[in-house]
């Protein structure tokens, strides 16, 4: 018997079988979808995270006075390299020696002190209270940071009483937008605007004439220094050097003393994908309870297909079907459950991860590679990802789940006596 055959008599099955073949369906149509939807929010998460730290920079380290905890990254907030401690204990302020100190350290490239604090800002009549500036020694500035700029410059020498703004404090603070080479006041003083970043609302001005604007950061210390690595495979080894390098300065003998921390984008990245590997092995896990139930039920129904088409099978070896025959229909006709299933289930765990973004306030990307973005960091419904593979590949399991599960089925079915078959009732 042709392929085609088998293949037209298998669909006929599936076309004309009862109320207990479709319920079986949308038990693997479940369980398909809620692999996909796992599966697709999982890659969304996962590249959001990469996102989010490679925005920071894998080549930055950031040294912080107190023990601070990796949250203080700034996810979720500005684009700056490093902000204010989250979470700080034996606070030590960090100060020029600390500098000289880390530029010692093999692998360090750059060495860039920062001070940041809160400020008022008038543009235009309108006041801004509170709007965050930060001093940056601008002869490295611009090497380390990882700001982009939307229109303008960075600052260079020379540029004393200027500044880089954030795009949603010159677009959104003020009811109109701030251009290049405005004038804005920030705490009695007037800077020139010579560049926009693409994100945040940050004001940057140089280290100098920021401890003049912020009073209590007049007394030669940095809130946070940003450290430039040449080489990013030598960043856990370059984070260890720094630690001993500013123990020692600091005369700590015991790095459960110690009054800074060092953060490494890179480590955690590292221990957030664990923890996001593990979430996703566990939901996983869940679903595919849903799948095992439909491979079941698919069993449970070619076996009981095997008994009402008994004399059938009779027939068509009467006339000369063959064994392997008998076995390629009912082998089709369960991938036929299969796919069926699958197909629902993945556009089903489409919509749910669409869904489930959407209540997170984030968009869903349907394509390879795509990535949804949005205002928090969620990162189990920060964006879903379904792709290609994602897609072919729940077909495919889909399938081949229904063909194991038919497998027996078909075989007993292939064996029957035809002489018994036709005296079946």
């Amino acid at each position: 018997m042709k392929f085609k055959k088998s293949f037209q008599l298998a669909f006929n099955m599936l076309v004309h079988s009862r109320l207990r073949s479709w319920l079986t369906i949308i038990g693997i149509v479940i369980g398909i979808a809620a692999v996909v939807s796992i599966i697709s929010i999982s890659l969304g998460a996962q590249q959001q995270l990469q996102s989010r730290l490679g925005g920071l920079g894998a080549d930055i380290l950031t040294v912080s006075p107190g023990v601070q905890r990796a949250s203080a990254l700034g996810f979720g907030g500005d684009r700056s390299i490093s902000g204010e401690p989250s979470s700080t204990s034996q606070v030590k302020n960090l100060t020029e020696r600390d500098i000289v100190a880390i530029k010692s350290v093999s692998n360090v490239k750059y060495v860039l002190g920062q001070i940041s604090g809160q400020a008022d800002v008038t543009y235009s009549s309108k006041t801004s209270k509170n709007s965050r500036v930060t001093g940056v020694d601008i002869s490295v500035w611009k090497d380390v940071t990882t700001e982009t700029l939307n229109s303008g410059r960075f600052l260079t020498k020379g540029d004393a009483y200027s500044v880089v703004i954030g795009n949603r404090l010159a677009t959104s603070v003020f009811g109109k937008e701030i251009p290049i080479n405005s004038k804005i006041i920030i705490e009695g003083v007037s800077f020139n605007v010579v560049g926009i970043t693409s994100e945040g609302s940050s004001i940057y001005m140089p280290i100098a004439i920021a401890r003049t604007i912020l009073e209590d950061k007049n007394n030669g210390n940095f809130d946070s220094i940003s450290v430039k690595i040449a080489d990013v495979s030598l960043s856990n080894q370059t984070v260890t050097d720094i630690t001993k390098k500013l123990m020692l300065l600091h005369g700590i003998l015991q790095e459960s003393k110690k009054d800074f921390s060092v953060s490494n984008p890179a480590s955690i990245q590292e221990t957030i994908q664990q923890t996001l590997n593990t979430m996703t092995l566990f939901l996983g896990a869940i679903a595919a309870i849903s799948l095992l139930v439909g491979a079941i039920g698919i069993a449970n129904t070619m076996f009981t297909s095997t008994l009402e088409k008994t004399r059938e099978i009779g027939v068509l070896k009467a006339v000369g079907a063959k064994n392997r025959d008998i076995l390629t229909i009912f082998l089709i006709n369960s991938g036929l459950i299969g796919f069926v299933g699958g197909f629902g289930g993945v556009v089903l765990g489409t919509i749910a991860s669409a869904v489930i973004s959407g209540m997170a306030g984030i968009g869903t990307s349907t394509a390879s590679g795509g990535v949804g973005r949005g205002g928090g960091f969620n990162l189990l419904t920060s964006s879903s990802v379904v792709n290609i593979p994602l897609i072919l590949g729940a077909l495919f399991f889909a399938v081949i789940l229904g063909m194991i599960a038919g497998a027996i089925p078909a075989y007993r079915a292939s064996k029957l006596n035809p002489v018994d078959a036709l005296r079946y009732e």
